[in-house]
């Protein structure tokens, strides 16, 4: 199935591919090059790992998920997000932590993919998401700031830690880094929106960082040596893998899957919207998946789509997965080629960058509109989620706030409106429907939600006192769910009422909704003649078959 669907991503995509096309996405896969080179380079240092990692991500993930991705507007490579996880990792497992947990979250992705579970990411509240992007932007921000400073304070669990052994003092600051990390920010942030578009104002940023650095012969610390090489001298190899200490792995694993299912995924529907074409999210995840198995047996880290890197592809008129795989040749060609410049690059440079990618990463629109409104439950699933991302570890914080998020949402949708009237023998009259009225005992319920575990018990308060009650009719246009919990209250309702010589109706039950009573035993028990289409159908069907309470 995904070798199929693959073949015909193709063939739709490269259907009348032309020199003209080509062009169009040689000219766009130069210019992502140039804005993924600095960001790779950061995103490298920033997980904790080399540049040269970064560089070799970068490529492997443009030519091999590139290549087999569900989009072909998707570029993957390092990202900001994701380096939040890895510099936690590095931290407690050294670069093997990197690499042990990327494979096994490529691993469990190929999985994800070929079982065509991808949809089931998208089940992650909004809300949620944009606390945890949030605060991942807080962490890499945090995490840059000795580099801006250039300082090395001590290393510490958490960037809330982290932020405020600052405040403790102990440390000098060197302005000479400070200067250069000023210089790219303010040149990213002033630099025209139309210059950016056609030069990159990261990569001038760095440009002119690293020739003031080198001019005035300041001693701040650089990048240093990056090999001429994909395949790194310290990378992941199956002697090295910690066969039992693998338990360890398993959080860390799931974070790094959801991170890179979540941005994989965000970023094709920003694609898509741009584009009109949609992502086929399961092949996506079967790229990441392969991918990410691979890259770390270069000595790469973990990789997912880049929406920054995917928005400048289209943006540039990019039309096919070549876009991706140029931009790969580009950076590989610069890694040969620029390698003595790039050495030279200091790290308050690069903490530069990351800083204003991390404030830019945050979604203040959305966040905006949260708060403008004064969506409450939103508010806080937001705010939980970023504080637990920067004060606990970052597994935790995703399945707290989505916890939260769930359980508020369970409260809303939990309750069913419940509405019990006598028959209206006027209104029935004036709609032309016959009936003489004699019998005063028939009673309509009109549901209005969904009847599940979370509603029986509002459900059997409704129907508490039945006394005098010849008929129920439940009108239940407006239940659309109905489980196993539901389906044993309606059971119980229709016990006490064949009891007192009653009867239960049904009107207007859902397709999806008559099926499960079907299962359940209901339609059998309490027959298909108390089925109907409409109340009114049901009320006639009742007073006609007349009651001991009228006669």
């Amino acid at each position: 199935m995904p070798r199929r669907n693959l073949a015909k991503l193709y063939r739709d995509e490269f259907k009348n591919y032309s020199s003209a096309k080509f062009q169009q996405d040689l000219l766009a896969g130069v210019t992502v090059a140039a804005v993924a080179l600095p960001l790779a380079l950061a995103f490298g240092v920033a997980s904790g790992a080399t540049a040269a990692a970064g560089l070799v991500t970068a490529i492997l993930a443009g030519v091999l998920i590139g290549a087999l991705g569900g989009a072909p507007y998707q570029i993957s490579g390092p990202t900001g997000a994701m380096s939040a996880v890895l510099i936690v990792l590095v931290q407690r497992y050294g670069l093997e932590g990197i690499w042990v947990a990327g494979f096994l979250s490529g691993l469990l992705l190929l999985f994800i993919g070929i079982m065509r579970l991808g949809r089931f990411i998208a089940f992650i509240p909004s809300a949620v998401i944009s606390g945890f992007t949030s605060g991942i932007a807080l962490i890499i921000f945090i995490g840059q700031i000795d580099n801006f400073l250039g300082v090395k304070t001590e290393a510490v669990e958490t960037a809330a830690s982290k932020f405020l052994g600052y405040f403790k003092g102990g440390f000098i600051p060197d302005w000479h880094a400070i200067v250069i990390g000023s210089v790219v920010i303010l040149t990213m942030l002033l630099m025209p929106a139309k210059w950016n578009a056609r030069f990159p104002s990261s990569l001038l940023g760095l440009i002119l960082a690293t020739l003031l650095h080198w001019t005035l012969g300041w001693s701040t610390q650089i990048i240093g040596d990056i090999p001429q090489t994909l395949l790194l001298q310290d990378r992941l190899s199956f002697a090295n893998v910690p066969w039992q200490n693998l338990s360890d792995f398993v959080a860390p694993t799931l974070t790094i899957t959801a991170l890179g299912a979540v941005e994989s995924l965000l970023c094709g529907a920003v694609g898509s919207n741009m584009t009109g074409v949609r992502l086929q999210a399961n092949q996506e995840l079967i790229a990441q998946g392969i991918g990410n198995m691979a890259i770390p047996f270069f000595g790469g880290v973990p990789a997912t789509a880049a929406i920054a890197r995917s928005s400048v592809g289209i943006k540039s008129g990019g039309q096919t997965r070549m876009v991706s795989i140029i931009h790969a040749i580009g950076i590989l060609l610069s890694m040969f080629l620029l390698t003595p410049l790039m050495e030279q690059i200091p790290l308050a440079a690069l903490a530069g960058v990351l800083m204003v990618t991390a404030a830019r990463m945050s979604e203040w629109e959305t966040i905006k509109f949260m708060f403008g409104k004064v969506f409450k439950t939103d508010m806080i699933a937001f705010t939980v989620t970023m504080l637990a991302t920067i004060v606990l570890d970052l597994t935790q914080a995703i399945l707290i706030g989505s916890f939260l998020a769930g359980a508020v949402f369970l409260n809303k949708i939990a309750s069913i409106d419940i509405e019990v009237q006598d028959v209206d023998i006027k209104r029935l009259r004036e709609k032309g429907i016959k009936t003489d009225g004699r019998c005063r005992h028939v009673r309509v319920a009109f549901l209005t939600g969904p009847l599940f575990f979370a509603a029986t018990g509002q459900f059997n308060e409704a129907f508490s006192n039945l006394k005098d009650t010849h008929a129920l009719i439940l009108s239940m246009r407006g239940v659309s769910l109905v489980d196993t919990a539901g389906i044993e209250a309606i059971h119980k309702l229709h016990e006490r009422l064949h009891k007192q010589g009653g009867t239960l109706m049904f009107a207007g039950v859902h397709d999806n909704v008559r099926n499960m009573m079907e299962r359940g035993g209901l339609v059998e028990s309490i027959g298909v003649r108390n089925f109907f289409w409409s109340s009114d159908q049901a009320i006639v069907e009742a007073e006609r078959r007349g009651c001991r309470f009228c006669r």
